[in-house]
């Protein structure tokens, strides 16, 4: 049976063409220079300033798959919710100028046949760089049109094949206090966890981005790894992933742990559940004025309403 939630497939000729990107040798070769030269409250990416002496990429009139124009590069990587470094959305990026992202190292391991540890330039290597372009959906109410490079979540766990009693996987970001003063808050429990149920993570949908504008990913947008899950709330996407675990019990996350009443396990974009303390029926695109509707699964649904067949979304928020 068809699903109720209807969104538009993504199709390979919508996306960003190459030839706007670097290649995949060039972007390989950009990670390895950018990371040698030189992540998760609510979400990931109005724009407050920018260094305005470094080119920044172009969106060429891209769209996504509904016809929504990318947002700038500027927007992008000055306007996050990146906890680890601040608060204030607009004090990430100089916050984060000094985070190192090489070397760097991802331990995936519990319930799989074979747990190893990858460096970047692995994972780089082991798995080719796709490049889409997804809506981001706050559940502080505002959203963003993003162009990600990077691959699948489900090409990583298969290559460490899960166990029969792997049921969800969690997600840690790194802990670096003296480069994160963030991390120094008494009021979060760090590091930053999240996770996902394993048919959730095991979705084409669910990437692992490396890049963003066929650059490779600065620090304030979850430097040189993150987690793009793009049908739930941003703060499930988690940054600068170190760890990741299989496991058959359901991962405490930071948020649903600090306010449980107002940030559940699933997290799915849902207009009509609205948070306790503001409505999720709208939202407010940054570099637009008036606010647009919000639409369900964030407009997904037709990829992945049949995960949650059975289930009451007002009660599983």
């Amino acid at each position: 049976m068809s699903s109720p939630f209807k969104s538009v497939p993504i199709r390979s000729y919508e996306i960003t063409p190459r030839e706007t990107y670097l290649s995949r040798r060039d972007f390989i070769k950009a990670a390895g220079l950018i990371a040698g030269s030189a992540a998760l409250a609510a979400c990931a990416p109005s724009v407050a300033g920018g260094d305005e002496s470094v080119s920044a990429p172009s969106g060429s009139g891209k769209t996504d798959e509904l016809g929504d124009a990318v947002n700038t590069y500027q927007e992008i990587t000055n306007y996050n919710n990146f906890y680890e470094f601040s608060t204030g959305k607009e004090e990430v990026a100089p916050l984060s100028k000094g985070f190192t992202a090489a070397p760097w190292t991802v331990e995936v391991y519990g319930m799989v046949n074979k747990p190893q540890t990858f460096g970047i330039e692995d994972l780089l290597k082991l798995f080719p760089q796709e490049e889409r372009i997804y809506r981001l959906r706050c559940v502080e109410a505002w959203s963003m049109v993003i162009p990600w490079n990077g691959f699948p979540l489900a090409s990583l766990l298969a290559m460490v094949e899960p166990t029969s009693s792997a049921k969800y996987v969690r997600f840690e970001t790194v802990y670096r206090p003296e480069e994160m003063k963030g991390q120094k808050s008494p009021f979060y429990p760090w590091p930053y966890q999240e996770g996902l149920r394993l048919d959730e993570a095991m979705n084409d949908l669910t990437l692992l981005a490396t890049g963003l504008y066929g650059e490779t990913v600065l620090p304030q947008n979850g430097a040189p790894i993150r987690l793009v899950v793009p049908w739930k709330y941003g703060f499930k996407s988690i940054k600068s992933i170190v760890k990741i675990e299989l496991t058959d019990k359901e991962p405490a996350t930071l948020w649903s742990t600090v306010a449980p009443n107002e940030y559940g396990f699933h997290a799915n974009v849902n207009p009509e559940v609205d948070h306790p303390r503001w409505s999720q029926a709208s939202e407010r695109r940054i570099g637009e004025l008036s606010r647009r509707p919000t639409l369900m699964f964030n407009g997904y649904g037709e990829q992945v309403a049949d995960l949650y067949a059975g289930m009451d979304l007002r009660l599983h928020y």
